[in-house]
C-alpha cells in the first residue's frame, strides 16, 4: 500500500489577530488528535489592518479609530484574554503600546520557511506581541525574533532594509482577499474547503481526517480515459 498523500492546510492569518494566536494553538491541538494523518502546513499572509502605515501607530489611537475608545476594546478583550488562557496562552493587551503594519512580520515568516521554521517564527512574533507587548515595528525586535528561531541576524537586518518580497507578500494577501477571505484565521484544506474562525480542535480534527480520506481516495481511483 502506498503512503498516504499529505493534506495541504493553508492557514490564512495575521500575527496581530488575537483569534489567530488562539487558532494557531487550536490547529496544533487538532493535529495532535490525528497523528496518523500526514499534513503540510502553509502559513499565508493576511493584513488585519492594511491601512496602518509601515511605521505603525500608537495603540490607543488605533483602538479609538477601530473600536471607538480604549475602554470599549477592553470590554471586548476580556473574552479573548480568557479564551487564550484556556489554550495555555497569555494575552496582555495592557502591555501593547504600538499597533504595527505586519508586512515585515510576514516577510520573516516567509524567510523562515526556507529553513523549515515558519511555524516557530510565527509563534515567536505572536508571543512577543500578545504576551510581552513587543513593538513589531522595531527592526531590532524583529531581528532578534528571527535570530531566536535560527535565522541569521545580519542577513535579516540587511533584508529588512530592502523591499525584498514585499510585492510577493502583498500579492499573497490580495489573493486571499480575492478568494473571499475576510475573516481570520481561515483554514483552507487541499485548496478546496475553507473553515473560518478559531474552531474547536475536535472539529478541525474531523475536517482534517475527512478531507485527507477524500483526497487519498481520489488519488487511489483509476483515471477515467
Amino acid at each position: 500500500m502506498s503512503e498516504p498523500k499529505p493534506l495541504q492546510i493553508d492557514i490564512v492569518s495575521d500575527v496581530v489577530c488575537p483569534w489567530c494566536y488562539i487558532g494557531k494553538r487550536r490547529i496544533e491541538n487538532a493535529l495532535a488528535l490525528v497523528p496518523d494523518v500526514p499534513v503540510e502546513l502553509n502559513f499565508r499572509p493576511f493584513f488585519l489592518n492594511p491601512w496602518i502605515s509601515r511605521e505603525g501607530i500608537n495603540r490607543g489611537d488605533y483602538l479609538t479609530a477601530k473600536f471607538g475608545s480604549v475602554e470599549a476594546y477592553n470590554g471586548i478583550a476580556s473574552r479573548v484574554v480568557a479564551a487564550a488562557a484556556e489554550e495555555g496562552l497569555t494575552y496582555r493587551p495592557d502591555l501593547v503600546r504600538r499597533q504595527p503594519n505586519t508586512i515585515d512580520c510576514h516577510r520573516l515568516i516567509h524567510w523562515a520557511k526556507a529553513i523549515g521554521r515558519a511555524a516557530e517564527m510565527k509563534q515567536r512574533l505572536m508571543e512577543l506581541y500578545f504576551r510581552n507587548g513587543g513593538d513589531l515595528t522595531d527592526v531590532n525586535v524583529l531581528v532578534q525574533a528571527a535570530a531566536d528561531v535560527g535565522l541569521d541576524a545580519d542577513d535579516i537586518r540587511r533584508r529588512l532594509a530592502t523591499e525584498d518580497d514585499v510585492a510577493l507578500i502583498s500579492a499573497q494577501a490580495q489573493d486571499a482577499s480575492d478568494r473571499g477571505i475576510s475573516g481570520v484565521p481561515t483554514y483552507v484544506f487541499a485548496q478546496k474547503y475553507a473553515v473560518s474562525g478559531a474552531q474547536d480542535p475536535s472539529l478541525l480534527a474531523r475536517a482534517i481526517r475527512q478531507v485527507s480520506a477524500e483526497i487519498n481516495a481520489q488519488a487511489a481511483s483509476p483515471s477515467v480515459v
